[in-house]
């Protein structure tokens, strides 16, 4: 069985990450943190996860890239900047870069993609999240995830149709927007809330995260998932097999 090493071993996810590859009898090839040399952890593994920060993400990819070792990036806030260099290691090794590894959110942006293609432009979109009061960046990378889902949906780019500050005397709301609202409070993990509203109706699609287990689950998954894979860049779409 592949071997799994976490970059980010001692922050919440990687201390999760420990406990289900224990809990599966998977093989912990090591963890890195700040200060440790990344490429002596790529070596050492079948497959990297990457729930460290944005400003590690370049050595990281560095270091699996010298050891042609796959990458599950889990790490939000990332930039543009932050996926161009995805795309540039994706060219020599396998990545899957996602906002959310939970199974669940996985099939909810299939569900959203599937909902804003039948339903249309003149259904308003909106994207709700709560997170605990810790979390540094907004909107979430899930909720950013949904959008793309959404916009995808749509045949748009969600950069041209995003709306997330509407602070003030806004106006009407413009047909075709997707919007979100951010809320950070107490020690909730992470609840996600899609409205799809129509004239006279709507539709809510949701998910609750319960428990930190079910990210550390679905990335053990998909690490397990990418290590026999080619250079290419993958989704947690694929590893459903959706």
């Amino acid at each position: 069985m592949s071997s799994i090493g976490i970059y980010g071993s001692l922050g919440r996810m990687g201390v999760a990450i420990r406990d289900i590859l224990a809990e599966q009898g998977v093989k912990l090839a090591g963890g890195a943190d700040a200060g440790d040399d990344p490429a002596v952890l790529a070596a050492a593994a079948d497959a990297l996860v990457d729930f460290s920060t944005p400003a590690a993400l370049e050595s990281h990819l560095a270091a699996a890239r010298a050891a042609g070792t796959p990458i599950v990036i889990g790490t939000t806030g990332l930039t543009a900047s932050h996926h161009a260099l995805i795309d540039d290691a994706a060219r020599e090794i396998a990545v899957l870069q996602t906002g959310n590894t939970s199974l669940g959110v996985v099939l909810l942006a299939r569900l959203v993609r599937e909902a804003a293609t039948r339903l249309g432009p003149d259904w308003d979109i909106e994207i709700a999240e709560m997170h605990h009061r810790q979390k540094v960046d907004a909107p979430s990378g899930t909720a950013l995830m949904l959008g793309e889902a959404a916009a995808a949906g749509r045949a748009v780019s969600l950069g041209e149709v995003r709306v997330a500050d509407r602070a003030g005397l806004t106006g009407a709301r413009a047909e075709g927007t997707i919007g979100f609202a951010s809320l950070r409070g107490g020690t909730v993990i992470g609840d996600h809330l899609v409205v799809l509203a129509g004239v006279g109706e709507r539709i809510e699609l949701a998910h609750r995260a319960e428990d930190r287990a079910i990210f550390a689950r679905g990335a053990v998954r998909a690490a397990l998932w990418l290590a026999d894979k080619p250079a290419g860049r993958y989704t947690m779409d694929a590893v459903l097999g959706l």
